[in-house]
This record gives C-alpha cells, sequence and structure tokens, in this order.
C-alpha cells in the first residue's frame, strides 16, 4: 500500500508542476489595465479614499430617500386635493337641497303631510296691559 500512496502523490506532484510552468497571460494595452497597472490607482490610494466613497454612498442614500419622501408627500397631496373637491361639491348640492326644501311651498307640503295647516288669518299684536297695584 505505501508504493501506491507514493505513486499517487508523485502523480500529483506532477501535475502541480505542470500547472505552474504555464507561462503568464500578457494583459491588454488598454485604459482600464493601465489605471491599475501603472501606479494611478494604488491600494493606499483606494483605502485612503476609502471614507470619502462610503460618505458620497450615504447622500446618495438620503438623495433616494429624499425623492421617495417627496413623491409620497405630493402623492398625498393630490388624494386630499380630490378629497376637498368632493366635499365642496357634497356642500354646495347639499346646500342648494336646503334651500330647496326650505322654500314656502315645500314647507306647506311637508307641513299638509303631518295634517298641519297654513293660516289664513294674518298675525295679531298682542298687547299687554300693566296693572298697577295699590299696595
Amino acid at each position: 500500500m505505501t508504493n501506491r500512496l507514493r505513486t499517487e502523490i508523485q502523480e500529483e506532484e506532477e501535475v502541480e508542476e505542470v500547472i505552474e510552468e504555464r507561462p503568464a497571460r500578457e494583459l491588454p494595452d488598454n485604459f482600464f489595465t493601465q489605471l491599475f497597472t501603472k501606479g494611478f490607482l494604488t491600494t493606499e490610494r483606494a483605502t485612503s479614499a476609502l471614507p470619502f466613497v462610503l460618505f458620497l454612498a450615504f447622500l446618495g442614500m438620503v438623495y433616494i430617500g429624499n425623492m421617495h419622501y417627496a413623491e409620497k408627500s405630493v402623492r398625498e397631496i393630490d388624494a386630499l386635493t380630490k378629497e376637498v373637491k368632493e366635499l365642496g361639491w357634497d356642500y354646495k348640492s347639499t346646500k342648494a337641497d336646503m334651500a330647496y326644501k326650505s322654500t314656502l311651498t315645500e314647507v306647506a307640503k311637508r307641513a299638509d303631510t303631518l295634517g298641519l295647516s297654513q293660516s289664513v288669518d294674518p298675525p295679531g299684536k298682542i298687547t299687554v296691559k300693566e296693572v298697577e297695584d295699590g299696595n
């Protein structure tokens, strides 16, 4: 068994050596490779710029949240405007209905259903005489 194990280990080492012997690929010469390999953007610069990038990300999130809040407020204002218009229409129709029902003829019709009738005598003036007491 030990011989078998040694041959497997030797075969694995040969495979690893073959993998290591492959030549490295050359990077194409374009903007991004020059940006990252020529030293313009280094680890130190990226690390030092990280707080600023996080601050910009925070500002972006605040801006997006503010936009959502503004759109929500506009929708609420539109809904309240529609509700005010509907209530105004209800008020005007109720007011017109009340004005119609309070006319003399409509009141007389309703009074007839209750068994009341309109007086034909004109109203009279009631006078009260004061009595002087001799006490």
